[in-house]
């Protein structure tokens, strides 16, 4: 018995699409938590050497930059070229490789996920004027400390706009979660999630350790995208109707 491609995938998929407005639910009680507490602070506290005045990581240190932050930028950018390369081959040639089933609708949206994230996340970098922990005045800067809903003092406004709200570097491995949509199985699903996670969990840590980024910056870029993602799916309309083509 031949089993489709829509089978399948509707036989093995997680209903992740019904999973929007409770991440976007999600995102604004996490933006409220870390916006409203001292956790930024206090996990940031953690990776900073206040005697010596250094972060757990050095940034110039030449290994971890490459494991951490060069080598999977490379990494995701030859994904991205790959799941390219198949969205734009012609039928006939895909037949001929063992992703030959994979929808092109979900390739797309894979492709666009991966490109559009990491956009979107350094437009809001470029707007919310947010410094990056090791440039505030507690872990040695000269910038002061302030959240996305305040305002700079009077008698220390910056002489220049800050970047890093929110986590620009990890947002290329969070959007590896378009991969996802690729997967005919939960096993193929549970992978692609692992892989977001892994690229980007290691990349958002490794920022912490250095000082360039806050936790709660790292948590709302991993949303964005999560989000990202679903929309694309309601965009190409996959949401509802799994297509093959």
């Amino acid at each position: 018995e031949v089993v489709t491609w829509e089978e399948k995938l509707e036989k093995a998929r997680w209903r992740i699409d019904s999973s929007l407005w409770s991440a976007v639910g999600l995102l604004v009680l996490v933006f409220l938590i870390f916006e409203y507490t001292e956790l930024d602070l206090a996990v940031q506290d953690k990776c900073y050497n206040f005697e010596t005045r250094t972060w757990v990581v050095d940034g110039e240190s030449a290994p971890p930059r490459l494991w951490f932050y060069d080598g999977p930028k490379i990494g995701i950018i030859l994904l991205g070229l790959g799941v390219l390369a198949l969205a734009l081959m012609p039928q006939n040639w895909r037949a001929k490789l063992p992703f030959k089933d994979i929808g092109r609708r979900h390739l797309w949206i894979a492709i666009l996920t991966i490109g559009t994230v990491p956009a979107v996340i350094g437009q809001l970098k470029a707007s919310t004027n947010i410094f990056c922990p090791a440039e505030i005045e507690r872990y040695g800067g000269e910038m002061p400390y302030v959240r996305v809903v305040e305002s700079y003092p009077e008698d220390n406004y910056p002489d220049r706009r800050g970047r890093c709200f929110p986590a620009g570097h990890p947002s290329g491995g969070f959007a590896l979660v378009g991969l996802l949509g690729l997967a005919m199985t939960r096993r193929g699903q549970r992978l692609g999630v692992a892989l977001a996670m892994i690229f980007g969990w290691s990349m958002g840590l490794y920022q912490m350790l250095v000082g360039s980024h806050y936790l709660g910056h790292v948590v709302i870029t991993m949303l964005i995208a999560w989000i990202g993602f679903l929309l694309w799916r309601r965009v190409f309309r996959v949401h509802r109707m799994p297509e093959k083509l």
